[in-house]
């Protein structure tokens, strides 16, 4: 099976970390999310709070490729990782001495942001035949729901190894959406609560200068991946998932969107 090839832009957050007095962590700290569930805005926001020499980028760390970066897990560095971590036996070993922050999305909208990245342009994985113009969306929209084999895991599938099964973990749970509606109302007493309680579960003392920092981290051209920095046919995709395939999610995955408070239990 052949790798995705991802081509984005760098960023520039490491020398804009650099302006900040930044303290270490007192145990590892690894940031993990459902592929395309806002893993760069998660990532981008803390990295501003933690040293950069205390930072493991080497790899968005993921199951397949964990036995080469288990060091960023080991107690005595104190490092931040990220990536996207299913839930079994090694992964659980690897992470028992780290803080854990799992990033969710809604699943609705979780299809869509799929969607756009499979098309954009900076995304190669052998589907470019759904590139075409003439594909209809609600066939590119179903595939994400149900997946194709080898490049894609059906949503079902991605949510129970990547988000549902590490809920029994005690892991610190956080939504892509709430998140967004932080970054919009950092000046905001809603802002400050949610920044609040997300850099304690992570182990980082709130600076007095924090509100900067996130700005400077969620900022769209800091990540390559946000959705108005992708090109090629991802403008193809709507804003909101249509009636039928929301159904379809449903009948897929019942009652996922209401474990993550998505709607009422």
């Amino acid at each position: 099976m052949s790798f995705a090839k991802i081509h984005v832009k760098p960023d520039t957050l490491d020398d804009e970390n650099r302006k900040f007095a930044q303290r270490s962590l007192d145990q590892p700290l690894f940031l993990n999310s459902i592929p395309k569930g806002g893993s760069h805005l998660l990532r981008n926001i803390i990295r501003m709070f933690v040293p950069v020499e205390s930072q493991y980028q080497a790899e968005f760390i993921q199951y397949q490729f964990l036995p080469q970066h288990r060091s960023a897990f080991e107690p005595g560095r104190k490092m931040l990782s990220w990536g996207h971590m299913v839930a079994l036996d090694a992964s659980r070993s690897a992470l028992a001495g780290a803080r854990h922050i799992l990033l969710v999305r809604d699943p609705y909208d979780w299809v869509l942001a799929r969607a756009r990245f499979f098309l954009s342009d900076e995304f190669q994985v052998g589907l470019d035949h759904l590139k075409q113009p003439d594909v209809p969306v609600e066939t590119i929209l179903n595939l994400m729901i149900d997946g194709t084999k080898p490049q894609l895991a059906p949503l079902a599938v991605t949510y129970m190894y990547n988000a549902v099964a590490w809920l029994d973990d005690g892991v610190k749970v956080v939504r892509y959406e709430d998140l967004v509606d932080a970054v919009r109302k950092v000046d905001s007493d809603v802002g400050e609560a949610f920044f609040d309680d997300l850099l304690a579960g992570c182990g980082i003392g709130r600076p007095g200068d924090w509100r900067e920092r996130v700005r400077i981290g969620a900022d769209p051209a800091q990540s390559g991946t946000a959705r108005q920095n992708l090109s090629g046919m991802a403008q193809r995709i709507p804003d909101e998932l249509p009636m039928a395939q929301k159904q379809l999610v449903d009948l897929r995955a019942p009652g996922l969107r209401r474990i993550f408070g998505y709607e009422p239990k």
